[in-house]
């Protein structure tokens, strides 16, 4: 996630480089046929041409605020995480021994590394976070499951059961911690709902379509007052309507490692860290900051 911006216009510019490139192109082609051809006759009236310009940024904008609906969404689920986490780590603290609650507070922090990993489409085995937390052999027995995420949090409810059935956790206990690892696993389902279910790809095509027949079509509008100056202004106009779309499918995906995902190896450690502290462990690791370009993964 992009903290502060540190970008340019030229690097904006550079970024869709191809649609200013259409743009121009379609800009130059109307100011010569009209100032070179002296071909007026193509020229069209403003009017009509500003009520598509309306029309399409209508269905740009409610892509893209579709497309941020869902990334906050993202952003929620995540933070009811922390907090369920956090609320976890103070249940087991509580409510059972230190030699009890230590597995069920490391295999918690396990599942929220494992749950970024799936979100992010990444190798398990490989991950650098859990190659530091687990052994090869259970990373490699996470892998082997169709839902790792899943498979921690069911053998969470049975190392508390197990303990209730012992004598060690109090059927209210029990009860409070089953809640928790419910809470847990809504929020997993609802962040694999968004990854899963991706906007459909007729918003993408049809406003990219669009954006594309306008740039060529509002120069032939421009130039009869603006001459050759309706080239930049083409471009300035055009590119706000597909920076606007680009803005929606950079959002789409509140998962990915894009500079504009959300920051979940920031989030894991956070509640790593959180819930080391529960097990009175030291050093804790430090909480990842921005990097120079003021991003934070």
């Amino acid at each position: 996630m992009m903290v502060n911006n540190r970008g340019s216009t030229w690097n904006l510019l550079r970024w869709q480089w191809r649609w200013v490139l259409l743009f121009t192109v379609g800009g130059v082609v109307a100011a010569a046929t009209h100032e070179v051809f002296a071909l007026t006759w193509i020229d069209l009236p403003m009017p009509p041409l500003g009520v598509i310009g309306g029309a399409i940024s209508i269905f740009v904008s409610f892509r893209t605020n579709s497309a941020y609906q869902r990334w906050w969404e993202g952003r929620q689920l995540w933070g009811r995480i922390v907090n369920s986490s956090r609320h976890w780590g103070a249940q087991t603290a509580a409510y059972v021994s230190p030699a009890r609650a230590d597995p069920l507070i490391r295999r918690q922090i396990v599942w929220v590394h494992t749950l970024r990993i799936a979100l992010r489409d990444e190798d398990l085995t490989q991950d650098p976070e859990l190659t530091r937390l687990l052994p090869t052999e259970e990373r490699l027995r996470l892998a082997a499951s169709r839902n790792p995420s899943h498979l921690l949090l069911h053998e969470q409810l049975q190392a508390a059961a197990a303990l209730h059935t012992a004598g060690e956790l109090d059927t209210r206990a029990l009860q409070s911690m089953d809640e928790t690892i419910r809470q847990l696993l809504d929020s997993q389902g609802g962040c694999e709902r968004i990854k899963r279910t991706p906007m459909p790809r007729g918003y993408g095509f049809i406003a990219e379509r669009l954006i594309l027949i306008y740039g060529f079509i509002l120069p032939f509008g421009l130039v009869g007052e603006l001459g050759w100056a309706a080239v930049p202004l083409n471009v300035v106009a055009c590119l706000a309507f597909a920076l606007i779309s680009e803005a929606g499918r950079v959002l789409e995906d509140p998962f990915t490692l894009f500079y504009n995902g959300l920051p979940l190896s920031a989030l894991s450690r956070t509640i790593e860290v959180n819930l080391t502290e529960r097990l009175g462990d030291a050093p804790l690791l430090p909480l990842l900051k921005p990097d120079e370009d003021g991003i934070l993964l």
